[in-house]
């Protein structure tokens, strides 16, 4: 336990030594957890944001990550991802299986979203944890225009991903980040990874009355 704590408290210097460790390789491992996160709806739990705003803000403090591949890598795991997303609603959304495996909550909630927001649903889900990982699942299920939902889905993941891995490159640049690093982050981490917590208990609370 102690050890954990150790390593918590300082990971950023076994993060950084295990980063130069992989090489090229951890290019091709961000690249698969960033499409598992938004291909794949049983990883849903996976991290997004916190994830791309991280590993950017590690590129402006360590040269073994380039600025100039994560941002391509990126857009298109995330794109790649939300396309196999799309096509396995219009696959296989409708048996019976599927739908037992992807709660009813989950495609209610993504549902309200679409009938709020129109097309721009997929602009604007694409910002919005978990949800963002099953609505190109039920947009698929929908029926909605391969074409419509591809123009939609660039744009919503080109400023995804602009917005942040420019925020945490340049977050990454300033000097009090680059000297509390571990103090910093665990705190961005922590409140990227509660959001969705506290927005569950927000919606079970607006149920319960």
């Amino acid at each position: 336990m102690t050890e954990l704590i150790h390593v918590l408290l300082h990971f950023d210097q076994y993060l950084l030594p295990a980063v130069h460790a992989l090489g090229g390789w951890i290019y091709v491992v961000l690249f698969v957890m960033v499409f598992m996160e938004t291909g794949l709806v049983f990883l849903a739990f996976l991290p997004g944001e916190s994830l791309v705003f991280l590993t950017s803000s590690l590129a402006a403090l360590s040269p073994a990550l380039d600025i100039r591949l994560l941002v391509p890598l990126f857009f298109c795991a995330a794109l790649f991802g939300d396309t196999v997303n799309f096509t396995l609603g219009r696959l296989v959304g409708d048996r019976p299986w599927f739908q037992r495996m992807v709660s009813y909550q989950k495609r209610r909630q993504t549902q309200q979203f679409l009938h709020r927001h129109g097309g721009k649903t997929v602009i604007f889900g694409r910002f919005v944890p978990v949800i963002r990982s099953f609505l190109p699942l039920v947009l698929g299920t929908s029926g909605m225009d391969y074409r419509r939902f591809s123009w939609y889905n660039f744009w919503g993941v080109f400023l995804w991903t602009a917005l942040c891995s420019g925020i945490g490159y340049f977050f990454g640049r300033i000097p009090f980040v680059q000297h509390h690093f571990t103090v910093v982050f665990l705190g961005i981490i922590a409140v990227f990874a509660g959001t969705p917590a506290l927005t569950h208990l927000i919606q079970r609370v607006r149920k319960s009355h």
